[in-house]
């Protein structure tokens, strides 16, 4: 009998080491499964975050635009380089703005640099920009400029943003991005390069089309004539920083206010701007979006031999500078180039004095990066569509675009008192900038939250259910925006009785307006009014009746300019039938005060 000579304790070890292999296997697979799951969960939020979409221009092109990414590859770096790692007590953070894109830190914030990102080309190839607040010195200026050997071209100072901002010409030989990268180290202020926007006029052959009302598809599809029934921008200051505007143009007689050149230089009239200003402000064989509105015409982009007009940094900030302080309740930039840090800190600023800001999105096509300043968060991007509502083929996409309107073979002034067809999402901007101007004349104080709502929440849906990034919210209403604007401001009224007393005599200006519109001969038809001074209580009535007469109307199917009518003579049929009984009964006095309030009231 054959007896084994290995001790027992051996052979049961080396049965156990298969069995000892495979439980460690497991435990591998379950701990690299766990800590899967555990980066999963952190990066599910920007994961699940939009992405940036690539995109090159507004109505007209950038130049030397740097090589496009593929687009996937291009929304991730843009989500990296806008992604604040750390915050004050060190935690991380994930920061995208609310139009989608990540949020880029701001001059002076943490993570902030002034030096070109890596293959950028869109600016002035030999200078550059360097703002400073009021507690630096012209001689600390100048002594850091010698000592890094730059040529001063000049300073302005910018109320918008505080201190002065100079420019300077770099060496021969001397990248730009090298010499921005000296002078911030100086820690004096904010330097960059001098970035270049660029205006491409679109525009047909001459049109064949006569100029009016029928060559004008944008008046029937914004349909304007109800709407200006109801409002026409009256003295709404809307400043269009553009090319040189043409002010002795028939359609745009009366209409520019102040006119500002940024470029330091006569200028000839240009198709862009007066197109632009036509398409907000004509009244003559054409109909602009807003005609009763006030043109701020700022001179900023001038043509050169091998390009269309162009801007720098420069001019486009001395020009917003220059609008605020004129008093533009609107910006119109009907431009777009590459991401600037100085723009975008000027914008902000904007944005905090209610400004309404509104620019062309760009027509570089939907793989092109986001172009500013449509892509900064504080401006409304808007894209273009043609009578179809189909979406204009080189328009820019994005999560950042806002709306759409009218941008494809739209017939427009043009210089030297002609006429143009022009298409691009500038001209659709310049829509937009109407419509805004339509909402403040109806409520001159309204803050840029509640208007750019009552924008997003009544445009039509064009594309998928909800913000998408062809369409935005879809194509501007102004009819239901003013309708819904009425509808705020009735309801306001009516929670606010000494706020409806507040604005009684402006409402009562307005309603003689509205109904003048129905008047034969457009003979002004006021509302009736008691020849008794009216107190609070009285107008809350009024305005009790006003909200009654408005549900009224609107029960019968009314809405928009026929609805307001309804109401204005609603109430006047009121007030003047109480009146009647109140003289009936030889009602007089303190007493006729009570009895208008009852009798309204009931």
């Amino acid at each position: 009998m054959h007896s084994d000579a290995t001790p027992y304790w051996k052979r049961a070890g080396i049965r156990l080491i298969p069995l000892l292999v495979a439980v460690a296997a497991i435990g591998l697979s379950l701990t690299d499964r766990t800590s899967a799951a555990q980066r999963a969960t952190k990066l599910a939020p920007a994961a699940n975050a939009p992405k940036a979409q690539t995109a090159k221009d507004s109505g007209r092109a950038v130049v030397r635009p740097p090589s496009t990414p593929p687009a996937n590859a291009a929304s991730q770096r843009e989500e990296k380089n806008g992604r604040q790692q750390t915050t004050q007590g060190g935690t991380k953070t994930n920061t995208i703005a609310r139009n989608g894109l990540p949020r880029r830190p701001l001059p002076g914030e943490a993570g902030f640099t002034g030096v070109p990102p890596r293959g950028e080309r869109r600016f002035i190839s030999n200078e550059m920009v360097f703002h400073t607040g009021a507690n630096v010195s012209p001689q600390a200026v100048e002594a850091a400029a010698r000592r890094l050997g730059l040529t001063p071209l000049g300073a302005q100072s910018l109320t918008l943003t505080g201190g002065k901002l100079f420019r300077f010409r770099v060496g021969e030989g001397r990248q730009v991005a090298d010499a921005v990268r000296a002078l911030e180290a100086e820690k004096l202020g904010t330097v960059q390069p001098n970035y270049v926007y660029s205006l491409q006029q679109n525009v047909a052959s001459p049109p064949t089309l006569p100029a009016g009302d029928a060559a004008q598809y944008a008046v029937s599809k914004l349909r304007l004539r109800d709407v200006h029934r109801w409002s026409v921008g009256k003295d709404v200051s809307v400043a269009v920083i553009d090319s040189q505007i043409d002010a002795a143009h028939p359609d745009l007689a009366g209409a520019l206010g102040e006119q500002f050149n940024a470029v330091g230089k006569a200028e000839k009239p240009d198709n862009h701007g007066t197109g632009m200003a036509g398409a907000i402000v004509a009244h003559g064989n054409l109909l602009g979006v807003a005609p009763g509105a006030r043109i701020l015409a700022v001179n900023a982009f001038s043509p050169d031999q091998q390009n269309s007009a162009q801007a720098t940094t420069q001019h486009v900030l001395a020009g917003i500078d220059w609008a605020i302080e004129k008093g533009a309740r609107i910006i119109n930039m009907s431009f777009a180039g590459p991401y600037d840090p100085m723009l975008q800190l000027a914008l902000k600023k904007a944005h905090e004095k209610s400004i309404v800001l509104i620019a062309a999105a760009g027509n570089a096509g939907p793989r092109s990066q986001p172009l500013y300043p449509a892509a900064d968060e504080n401006v409304i991007a808007v894209t273009a569509i043609d009578a179809n509502n189909r979406l204009l083929p080189q328009a820019n996409q994005g999560p950042y675009i806002a709306l759409a309107a009218p941008g494809v073979s739209v017939l427009e002034p043009a210089a030297n008192a002609g006429y143009q067809l022009t298409s691009g999402t500038s001209v659709a901007a310049a829509h937009v900038s109407g419509v805004a101007a339509l909402i403040i004349e109806r409520k001159p104080d309204i803050d840029f939250a509640a208007l750019e709502k009552i924008l997003f929440s009544t445009a039509k849906d064009l594309g998928p259910k909800g913000r998408d990034s062809q369409f935005g919210f879809g194509l501007v209403d102004p009819y239901r925006a003013l309708d819904a604007l009425a509808d705020k401001v009735a309801a306001d009224h009516s929670q606010s009785p000494t706020a409806a007393a507040a604005t009684s005599a402006a409402m009562t200006v307005s309603e003689t307006f509205r109904v003048s519109q129905l008047a034969p001969g457009g003979a002004p038809i006021p509302a009736p009014r008691s020849t008794e001074p009216e107190g609070d209580d009285v107008h809350a009535s009024v305005e009790k009746k006003r909200l009654a007469c408005r549900q009224e109307g609107a029960s019968k199917g009314m809405r928009g300019p026929d609805l307001q009518d309804y109401v204005v003579i609603c109430v006047a049929e009121a007030r003047l039938a109480c009146l009647k009984q109140a003289v009936a009964q030889k009602v007089r006095g303190a007493e006729r005060r009570n009895f208008l309030n009852s009798c309204l009231g009931s």
